[in-house]
């Protein structure tokens, strides 16, 4: 899925709690699947991708965090182990925090801490969304439902044109489709007057 909007927490402020800069080049992996969970991350520069593969190497895209988007929060407040990696999908810079550290945060800054909670129950509803369209709709209707939760999440209107920053591999990944499948169902998506393509790029 792509980002979801997130509670922001100021750079400096988690500096002030302890935090330190990482940067990381296009590949390099943040953390693994079943990896404890120590830290929070914020991207500050880049986009971090997070996903499964299975045994045959196929992967799933969980998400695409961009800059000032956190990621990973989850097992921090449950215990649990990550579900999914983290990898660079494109050089890139974050910032992390001690999860005792962040918790602490949290409970001293109610607005901080409320942002969170709407953050993770707009996640929540995206995923349920989302597996509702895997389980029941066609590949057009997939995508579609996708780019437009996509825009709407980065702030746009259904007025606006917006530029989509995934490929189509990365599209076909976050719902379960063959590329080929996104190349041709895109192409007929245009053809509808649904979305917009200029250079290669989709707009939607």
């Amino acid at each position: 899925m792509p980002a979801i909007s997130t509670c922001v927490i100021d750079v400096d402020l988690l500096l002030a709690w302890g935090g330190t800069f990482h940067n990381l080049q296009k590949g390099q992996v943040l953390f693994h699947e079943d990896d404890p969970a120590h830290f929070y991350y914020q991207v500050v520069e880049g986009r971090i991708k997070m996903c499964n593969c299975n045994e045959e190497g196929k992967e799933f895209i969980q998400g695409m965090f961009e800059t000032g988007e956190s990621f990973g929060e989850p097992p921090l407040f449950d215990g649990g182990i990550y579900p999914a990696s983290a990898e660079a999908d494109e050089d890139s810079v974050v910032i992390r925090l001690r999860k005792e550290n962040f918790l602490q945060l949290l409970k001293e800054n109610f607005d901080i801490h409320f942002g969170f909670t709407q953050t993770l129950a707009r996640r929540l509803r995206f995923k349920s969304m989302m597996s509702k369209e895997i389980s029941s709709y066609g590949p057009m209707h997939r995508i579609y439902t996708l780019l437009q939760e996509y825009k709407k999440n980065k702030g746009y209107t259904d007025a606006d044109l917006m530029k989509i920053e995934l490929t189509r591999q990365q599209i076909a990944d976050m719902i379960g489709l063959r590329v080929e499948t996104v190349i041709r169902s895109i192409r007929e998506l245009e053809r509808n007057g649904r979305l917009t393509i200029k250079r290669g790029k989709v707009y939607c």
